[in-house]
């Protein structure tokens, strides 16, 4: 019997391509000159999909019926549709644990640097401010005693929380259910808001999460109010806070990640009391090697025992 045959649509880490050599067949889609006949031709062979990025729904997954796995590189999964993929006895699989330390530790230097002004304060030494106009102008906001709202305390936003106590900031958190922790649970994000002056959004994207952060809970955030956001664009509704950031709704916001990127809404680039960072609360290369050696794990498992290590919760029971 042969190698079990992998599908790669998209370039990934090399560690992944590195880890599968000697134990599958690997197509690379990217390279094929001509992939639809590809797919077209080896669509009774292809047992597993390889993901970084690519949009795998229903459609996608009617052209491999063979497909039994998708092991995607990342926390997130939002451009999979796990249950659909469910539906059909496919598992979902993504990489958690290996990056949140990483992430935790992005999410508390742009807390830092969005509270204290940093960027801002670097750019005006840059531009030769401090020696022709004299110090940066102090900041309102401290660190100190701020109350933080951790939208989706999951691992990543458990170890945010880790990190944020030494600083003198509570916590309080809003989840879809209420954990075994000693921090205040808000059954609603709206409640939540309005008890903080800072808000943490760690929580996936996809439909049901779209728009969560609106107009509504911006402005109860009220006017000290921080967004901190390293979990996915698509969970503010960017127009509704560049909207807050201009009047004066909110005081500030630090973001990772946007609806549309690598696209960055051109209203957030004007303003002021902006902190913006290019999606690089894992890139570090000993974490994204620990998540391609993870996406490894779960394809070799799949294929010696037919249980996968990681499986996403739309797979838990297949």
């Amino acid at each position: 019997m042969g190698q079990p045959v992998v599908l790669m649509p998209k370039p990934m880490h090399t560690a992944v391509a590195e880890g599968l050599s000697g134990h599958c067949e690997l197509i690379r889609l990217w390279e094929e000159s001509d992939p639809d006949a590809v797919l077209a031709d080896r669509r009774d062979e292809i047992v597993a999909v390889a993901t970084g990025g690519t949009r795998i729904d229903d459609a996608f997954l009617d052209r491999l019926p063979a497909v039994r796995i998708v092991a995607s590189f990342g926390v997130g999964y939002d451009q999979i549709d796990a249950t659909a993929a469910a539906a059909r006895g496919v598992v979902v699989t993504n990489t958690p644990g290996v990056l949140d330390d990483e992430v935790a530790d992005t999410a508390l230097g742009l807390l830092l640097m969005t509270v204290r002004e940093l960027p801002q304060a670097e750019r005006y030494l840059r531009a030769g401010k401090w020696q022709q106009d004299g110090a940066y102008p102090l900041t309102k906001a401290t660190m100190n005693g701020r109350r933080l709202g951790i939208l989706g305390l999951g691992r990543i936003g458990q170890a945010i929380a880790d990190r944020v106590t030494p600083f003198g900031i509570s916590v309080a958190y809003h989840n879809r259910s209420q954990k075994d922790v000693d921090y205040p649970y808000y059954p609603t994000l709206l409640e939540l808001a309005h008890d903080v002056d800072t808000l943490m959004v760690v929580i996936p994207g996809g439909d049901s999460t779209r728009h969560l952060v609106n107009a509504e809970v911006l402005e109860a955030l009220g006017p000290d109010g921080i967004l901190i956001n390293v979990a996915r664009g698509s969970v503010v509704d960017e127009q509704a806070l560049v909207d807050a950031l201009r009047s004066g709704t909110i005081y500030a916001a630090g973001l990772d990640v946007y609806e549309h990127e690598p696209k960055v809404h051109p209203d957030l680039l004007t303003l002021p009391n902006a902190v913006l960072l290019p999606h690089v609360g894992s890139a570090t290369i000993p974490t994204r090697i620990a998540m391609g050696n993870l996406v490894v794990e779960n394809l070799l498992n799949w294929f010696t025992y037919g249980t996968a290590l990681t499986p996403v919760p739309e797979s838990q029971n297949l």
